[in-house]
């Protein structure tokens, strides 16, 4: 861990001097990340940014962090002041894992059974969907848009399988061995969190919440339907792959802000960190890691969320589309297939994009924040529909855009 007040993040980026004259903070910023690690200056410069805020306590800067929107990705903050900006537009977004029983699981067969998930599921029409079994009580805040949906950016739908097994104990406990299968889904509150984040700025630009108690009441209804979301989407697939719905072994939101001991512990791109079990996501290239956190106040009671973007989308699309074709992007280095009819987010979306997975784990582990349990190898990683032979010869103005975020 680095004291980002006192130290350096990685000698190539963040020279000591730059860091004392032009970030001064008023609280405490950590950065849990080795020297090896790939933390851009932008996104350290924005924990501190972050950390000048009126009643700002401490920040903590996990190993995938990287820049973003009015806040950093990869960051926990601790403050006195609820900042709704601190949490962003897509209130909820998390990673639920789901057990799945399937006869076999040959990946070019069960990628053309994937679902259309940018098809929303409507409480009329397709009242006889029997996904609706999983949800049980009214739908929150009434938001019935995007039911269903797995939305753009880096969210998408994943059959995975159980690769190496580092703590048996623990995995027989959350029910998995190595070789079984499971269904991961990312995805937040698909136009919810944008709504409720648009109404607070509209009024109070990038300041703090006028009425907490009744931005949290609008942020537990996103939280929640972000996580009955997963559940539909997860039973939609589980249906379409010829299985059965179960419920998730881990469900944890990482865009959220908490009370905790009456004060507002903001999370962008952090996982909760105590004491629960948590999937680190890698690439669709890469595995993923199950890992039971412990992880302090020093870092804010929490953990990494993902591998972390190391190039913006713009780079990955130039550098990608230099480097790569349509069809190696379609199969990844593990092996695994990708159904992704954007050839654009497919771009964006490579491997190469991210950081380097094992490293965010290892400094997870090294910052004693997390214990890695298992990992999970992709086998189809789904992002949206393959267009159509007449929708792929369409102009480009002629074809629908499905509007999604991050």
């Amino acid at each position: 861990m680095v004291d980002a007040r006192l130290g350096t993040v990685h000698p190539s980026y963040l020279p000591e001097e730059i860091l004392l004259s032009e970030h001064p903070s008023a609280a405490t910023v950590s950065v849990f990340a080795s020297p090896g690690s790939w933390i851009e200056s932008d996104a350290v410069a924005q924990c501190h940014q972050v950390a000048a805020l009126d009643g700002m306590v401490h920040v903590a800067a996990m190993p995938d962090l990287h820049p973003g929107k009015g806040a950093p990705i990869g960051a926990a903050m601790l403050s006195t002041v609820l900042y709704p900006l601190l949490v962003g537009s897509d209130i909820g977004c998390g990673i639920a894992v789901f057990p799945v029983r399937l006869k076999r699981a040959v990946p070019e067969k069960l990628a053309a059974r994937f679902p259309d998930l940018d098809r929303a599921l409507d409480p009329d029409l397709d009242a006889d969907d029997p996904a609706w079994d999983v949800l049980a009580g009214d739908i929150p805040a009434g938001h019935v848009d995007g039911l269903g949906t797995v939305g753009r950016g880096n969210h998408f739908v994943e059959l995975a399988q159980v690769g190496t097994v580092f703590e048996a104990e623990h995995s027989a406990r959350l029910g998995v061995a190595a070789g079984d299968l499971l269904l991961i889904v990312h995805s937040g509150s698909r136009g919810l969190g944008e709504r409720i984040l648009r109404a607070h700025t509209e009024t109070q630009g990038a300041g703090p919440a006028a009425d907490p108690a009744a931005y949290l009441a609008m942020h537990d209804d996103a939280v929640r339907w972000g996580s009955l979301n997963r559940r539909l989407m997860a039973a939609r697939v589980a249906h379409a792959l010829g299985a059965e719905p179960t419920a998730p072994i881990v469900d944890m939101c990482h865009n959220l802000v908490e009370v905790r001991d009456g004060q507002y512990l903001h999370r962008k791109g952090a996982a909760p960190g105590d004491g629960r079990d948590v999937l680190v996501a890698g690439t669709r290239g890469t595995p993923s890691y199950l890992v039971a956190t412990h992880a302090g106040s020093e870092a804010n009671h929490s953990v990494a969320h993902g591998a972390g973007r190391k190039m913006s989308r713009a780079d990955a699309l130039r550098r990608g589309r230099a480097k790569h074709t349509v069809a190696e992007l379609r199969r990844t280095p593990v092996g695994s297939l990708v159904v992704c009819g954007d050839r654009q987010l497919l771009f964006e979306e490579a491997p190469t994009a991210y950081k380097r997975i094992e490293q965010v784990i290892n400094d997870l582990v090294a910052h004693d924040l997390a214990t890695p349990v298992a990992t999970t190898v992709p086998l189809v990683t789904y992002k949206t529909p393959e267009k159509t032979a007449a929708q792929a010869a369409a102009p480009r103005r002629d074809r629908p855009r499905v509007r999604g975020r991050r």
